[in-house]
């Protein structure tokens, strides 16, 4: 199937006469005749459900369309961004252990890596993602146990180069693990580029309708967990808290991540996506390759139509071919990037607060990623508490803005913008 297909029948077939929308299974538990049927479960002997907090049908079928559009072997949902990302890098890597990630991240990972797993005793190295090769290298250790980027950063928008970081993990014996939240499977399929997991805050494109927060993470099953057998014992060693199961030998390569994230931190940490929501994900996917080309049009020609005006300092955009990453954007993303620009108003922040406050169209949100255009201007928000001076250091200087941009017809778009700068 193609990817527009996949989105629309992936993960779920009715059976005559069932329904033909996934059902949503809203009960916390399952029922079974015999206490033996059930024990076979817990033992991972056969496959089932009898709790949601670690499966439920509804979940399953989203996370298996979710899977088959990037190419994947297994997915779980999980009810944040945030906890896919923790539980990616928690499934290998626990105190004790090292991990190398990007620099150039989504700053709630960032601070999830560099503040609270180090309080649990794991410890982050984090290189740029454009460092020499002998930065790149020194940036490993003994132990460390996986690497960590994010196809485009949010909100820097710096790519990736997927390719090179995949083959400095294999070459340490390490898998890579990739946020591929904003480009979508749509427009990015990191397994093919040789990175093994993928994870998405399904809340942003995926969703795309600010309905539902949520997550998950796909296996490649590519990453041959017995090759590196002393290297990850959570994965090739009996686990004592689940009846002595080693999940690589029972599960295989396609198999075993996922299934230890299920039985082993779904279980104790119980993160997991509400069946509704996932409902609501689905409806979601079913447009996602019809939303994703029409973000990225309207969001070059936003792009153009910013380069090109007086009022505006500078654009950050992959689809410039004025942009630092528009080269390894093609090569990676030769349909498009996102919808998200940021750009930069000349004055400063007054300049930047006013033409904020006299835009129509686009709504100011902290979000991004969805169907509304979307605006935020992070020196007078999120980041308020900073001098100039401090936004500058952090890279978010006081004129930037960032935009979202939707699904609405551009030349509404392109007309809120022209009279929302009109103004400065």
């Amino acid at each position: 199937m193609k990817q527009e297909t996949k989105c629309i029948q992936a993960g779920y077939t009715p059976a005559n006469g069932e329904s033909r929308m996934i059902p949503i299974v809203q009960s916390t538990t399952f029922k079974y005749d015999t206490s033996e049927e059930m024990g076979k479960l817990f033992d991972l002997e056969k496959e089932g459900y009898f709790y949601t907090r670690l499966q439920n049908p509804t979940n399953d079928y989203v996370a298996k369309k979710i899977a088959a559009l990037e190419g994947g072997t297994a997915a779980m949902l999980t009810a944040s961004g945030q906890a896919a990302s923790f539980y990616s890098v928690f499934n290998l890597a626990g105190a004790g252990d090292h991990v190398v990630s990007s620099a150039a991240i989504y700053g709630g990972t960032y601070n999830l890596f560099n503040v609270t797993m180090r309080r649990m005793g794991i410890e982050f190295t984090f290189v740029d993602p454009d460092c020499s090769e002998e930065e790149l290298e020194a940036a490993f250790k003994e132990n460390t146990k996986c690497v960590f980027g994010e196809t485009i950063a949010n909100p820097a928008l710096t790519v990736f180069d997927i390719e090179r970081f995949a083959n400095a993990a294999h070459k340490h014996g390490v898998p890579l693990i990739v946020d591929n939240t904003f480009a979508t499977p749509i427009n990015c399929r990191p397994f093919e580029w040789g990175a093994d997991i993928v994870t998405h805050s399904t809340t942003k494109y995926m969703d795309g309708h600010d309905m539902t927060v949520g997550g998950v993470i796909v296996d490649s099953g590519n990453f041959d967990w017995m090759a590196h057998k002393d290297k990850f014992p959570g994965l090739t060693e009996p686990d004592e808290s689940y009846h002595g199961v080693t999940y690589a030998e029972r599960f295989g390569q396609g198999g075993a991540y996922i299934t230890k994230a299920t039985s082993q931190l779904m279980r104790d940490l119980g993160s997991i996506q509400a069946p509704m929501n996932a409902y609501l994900l689905n409806a979601g996917l079913e447009s996602l390759a019809v939303r994703m080309e029409r973000h990225c049009a309207n969001a070059q020609k936003v792009a153009e139509y910013l380069e090109a005006h007086e009022k505006v300092a500078w654009v950050n955009y992959p689809g410039l071919p004025s942009n630092k990453y528009y080269e390894r954007a093609k090569k990676y993303m030769p349909n498009g990037t996102c919808g998200v620009i940021s750009f930069g108003v000349k004055g400063g922040r007054p300049a930047a607060e006013t033409f904020m406050s006299h835009l129509k169209v686009a709504m100011i949100a902290t979000h991004v990623a969805d169907a509304h255009t979307c605006v935020l201007h992070p020196a007078s928000s999120t980041h308020r508490q900073m001098s100039d001076e401090e936004l500058i250091a952090a890279g978010v200087g006081p004129d930037l803005v960032r935009l979202s941009v939707g699904i609405e017809h551009v030349d509404d778009i392109l007309a809120d913008l022209e009279q929302a700068l009109a103004a400065i």
